[in-house]
């Protein structure tokens, strides 16, 4: 007979600890969020902001967090879905979309600082690399980049939205490193490259070869396109508008709530005392009428 030791023991059990729930659904690094809002204890409750940046299959959220022993809280925020008031009605996801959101976002909360016209940031998007410098009065507003989950690879979009948020005149820590156009070999950024993904170059490029190649795929691709009378050869320009756009006015449109004429109860009134008991004394005259009628029969 062979005897197993067990290994987890009553005691094991008893010091058992769970995880936070946001790590055991695989939705928050700890390891890096504890780095990202750790401030210096001379700082006196100074807020140490993040730059989130997150994305969805049909959008892009980039937000201005803090947190506080309360929770995080939201400086300001802007969407993706929010850039068909600029002009972008379509492609919300890609690289081109995610500097549009950075930029929004970047230059709204500058705005909402009254930061805006001591920070200007890069009014054209060339794709080299740009650090805003100290301006006379204030410092400008620095927050650090929150990626979240996502690998941080050469090109992804996160650091389009990056780019953005710089090029808007926030005060990023950053490298180029990961910037689309960095070469690893020559260990250094082609703005060119860069500057093509930021004005949406690359879906231009594919918009053509899908085009000559295969017609019908490119008529099923792009339909949402060629219904808004977008075709490869404008889109530079229309990105190009969009950041003009967004620098014009950043700020926050809120939706008209319908308020409904009637409005609808669902629950009943409640009765007084004095309403309760005429309606009884009704009740029981028309069980008492009744039964008059039934004896007449």
């Amino acid at each position: 007979m062979v005897f197993v030791k067990a290994q987890k023991s009553k005691a094991y059990f008893k010091r058992y600890q769970v995880k936070f729930k946001r790590r055991r659904e695989g939705k928050t690094d700890y390891r890096a969020r504890i780095r990202l809002i750790n401030q210096d204890k001379n700082k006196y409750n100074t807020p140490k902001y993040r730059f989130v940046v997150r994305f969805s299959n049909k959008g892009i959220v980039a937000q201005i967090i803090y947190a506080t022993l309360a929770g995080d809280v939201t400086l300001a925020a802007a969407y993706s879905q929010e850039l068909p008031r600029y002009g972008l009605e379509v492609g919300l996801t890609n690289y081109a979309a995610a500097y549009c959101t950075g930029l929004l976002l970047a230059r709204r909360v500058l705005k909402q600082l009254e930061m805006d016209d001591e920070y200007v940031g890069n009014e054209e998007a060339t794709g080299e690399d740009y650090s805003v410098e100290p301006g006379e009065s204030r410092r400008p507003f620095r927050a650090l980049l929150d990626v979240g989950l996502v690998r941080t690879t050469t090109g992804n979009r996160v650091f389009g939205a990056l780019k953005g948020a710089l090029d808007g005149g926030l005060d990023i820590p950053h490298s180029d490193k990961r910037f689309a156009g960095f070469s690893k070999d020559d260990k250094s950024l082609d703005a060119d490259i860069h500057r093509k993904y930021i004005l949406g170059g690359h879906v231009s490029t594919y918009m053509k070869m899908l085009r000559e190649d295969e017609p019908s795929k490119y008529q099923s691709q792009f339909s949402k396109c060629l219904e808004k009378g977008i075709e490869p050869e404008n889109v530079e320009e229309m990105y190009k508008k969009v950041h003009a756009a967004i620098r014009a006015d950043p700020s926050v449109k809120h939706t008209e709530k319908h308020v409904p004429k009637e409005q609808k109860h669902y629950h009943l009134k409640k009765l007084t005392y004095e309403e309760r008991k005429a309606k009884l004394i009704a009740r029981l005259n028309a069980l008492n009428a009744g039964d008059d009628e039934d004896d007449e029969e």
